[in-house]
């Protein structure tokens, strides 16, 4: 460990010490699992490698994995092992040692590494939340569960009283630290890929609210240029799996420069969720396809409850606050409702199956709606794609445009809504092939000619919108995928959590 550099979890069995394992890590999770064996099963079978007598005599089954999805099946006891820890599995005892990677460098003697005492923690989940149930693949399952997911994410959060004061927002983990957020000179927020775009999806409602300008970073990016982190700033980190290796380093850096540090993740007890100041879980229940989707539309919902609580004192917003409340509640039957454009999205994929390349354009709310759409479309369906900032358009992706390449505009109705019209009017003179995504009832008014293919969304507060939007992008993806025949859950060359960097 000593000579080791980088992220790493190792176990190592030998055999010149037969009954024995080790395992340790620095950088990447390691889990160990413990199950305590019944009576009637231990009797008439003899131990195995994996099986193990404990101090106190009860048989025990000790597992070691990276991923507590790994483990549901077999136990809910788990020991989160920390980075420079050593554990030593003999004998049926397990101790674990902190190894100080100092102490070699100055003294001469190697000594004892300490032994650390340390409670198990319980899984909260069920093995049924990792079986496919009635879904061919683990991503269409995520895609379908998305209104139950976000009825989860916002429960015991959202307090809503008989009359209309009383509609607040609760983020238990935060409640300390919301004076100090108020305050701070800024707020970044830091993520990669399917997160990061999350919160560029948050970023205007939480400047609207909360006064505090809000900047984002991309966390390799942040670590690259050594960007600037002040005291009086508060960080956001947002992860899926609170394990991913940039955001991790980023954390640190930011812990360095004496931030506050947020976490918003998925995985209770992650890195991220540990080694953070305060922090809101997702709640969005486990997700195992590779391509986030789920998360998404919980991450974006969290983080709009965050602006909720931020701006909470301020009176002169409080009617859009209330608003945004209200839409909140409405939201899963909302999803539940852009769910029902599954057949049309498949009709559409049939359509778009064998091209090379397909824009999307959006803006305000939006923009994070096209580039996450076109994120997902490039995982899954291995197709190039490309989310587009609208008011860009005659910067030069313009010139793109002609009667084979397909577009899809996010035209949904905000403040933005005039806009995307003309920009619409644009790519139709240039004959582009458009497919055009409106609120219910605007199908006349953003197309141009019957050339254009229109997809009709629930309307929903302008904030909250892109979680609406993006349900049709990521079913468009899953079923480009099937027909192209590809993998949906592990698309090629990617993992779920990037644990290096």
């Amino acid at each position: 460990m000593r000579h080791l550099e980088g992220a790493y979890a190792l176990i190592f069995k030998s055999q010149h010490y037969p009954n024995e394992l080790i395992a340790c890590k620095r950088g990447s999770p390691l889990l160990l699992g413990v199950k305590e064996l019944n009576e009637d099963i231990c009797n008439g079978s003899a131990f195995s490698d994996s099986k193990f007598v404990s101090k106190d005599g009860a048989p025990k089954e000790l597992f070691l994995s990276s991923d507590a999805n790994a483990l549901i099946e077999h136990t809910k006891k788990v020991l989160v092992i920390e980075d420079g820890e050593v554990v030593h599995l003999k004998d049926g005892g397990v101790s674990i040692l902190k190894f100080e990677n100092d102490k070699g460098r100055r003294g001469s003697g190697l000594s004892r590494p300490a032994s650390v005492q340390r409670a198990l923690s319980v899984l909260e989940m069920e093995v049924e939340q990792i079986n496919k149930g009635k879904y061919e693949h683990y991503m269409q399952k995520e895609i379908h569960e998305q209104p139950e997911s976000l009825t989860t994410t916002m429960r015991g959060r959202l307090i809503c009283g008989g009359s209309c004061k009383s509609q607040t927002v609760l983020l238990g983990g935060l409640k300390d630290h919301l004076k100090t957020i108020r305050r701070s000179r800024r707020i970044v927020f830091i993520g990669c890929g399917t997160s990061y775009n999350a919160a560029l999806a948050a970023r205007p409602i939480l400047e609207e609210l909360s006064g505090v300008p809000v900047t984002m970073e991309i966390a390799s990016d942040l670590l690259d240029r050594q960007g600037p982190i002040y005291r009086e700033d508060t960080t956001v980190f947002v992860s899926q799996s609170g394990e991913t290796a940039d955001t991790l380093r980023a954390l640190e850096y930011a812990l360095e420069n004496g931030a506050l540090c947020v976490g918003i993740t998925n995985t209770v007890g992650s890195a991220i969720a540990r080694h953070t100041h305060c922090g809101v879980h997702i709640n969005a229940g486990c997700e195992i396809g590779v391509a986030s989707t789920k998360a998404y539309t919980s991450q974006i919902v969290v983080m709009a409850m965050l602006a909720l609580a931020i701006g909470a004192d301020t009176i002169s917003n409080q009617a859009r606050r209330e608003a945004i409340i209200d839409g909140l509640f409405d939201l899963p039957s909302k999803v539940r409702e852009a769910l029902k454009l599954d057949q049309e999205m498949k009709e559409l994929a049939k359509l778009l199956m064998n091209e090379q390349s397909l824009l999307v354009f959006g803006r305000g709310y939006n923009y994070a709606t096209a580039l996450e759409g076109a994120l997902k479309v490039k995982e899954v369906a291995l197709m190039h794609s490309e989310g587009i900032l609208a008011g860009e358009m005659k910067h030069g992706p313009l010139a793109l445009v002609d009667e084979t390449l397909p577009i899809f505009v996010i035209a949904t109705h905000d403040a933005c809504f005039s806009k995307q019209q003309s920009v619409i009017h644009q790519l139709h003179a240039r004959k582009g092939r458009l497919i055009v995504m409106c609120s219910k009832g605007d199908a006349a008014s953003v197309c141009p000619g019957e050339s254009c293919r229109v997809i009709e969304v629930p309307h929903v507060e302008d904030c909250l919108q892109p979680v609406v939007n993006i349900v049709p992008l990521q079913l468009l993806a899953y079923h480009l995928t099937v027909l192209r025949g590809y993998n949906v859950d592990q698309p090629r060359n990617l993992a779920k959590s990037v644990t290096t960097e």
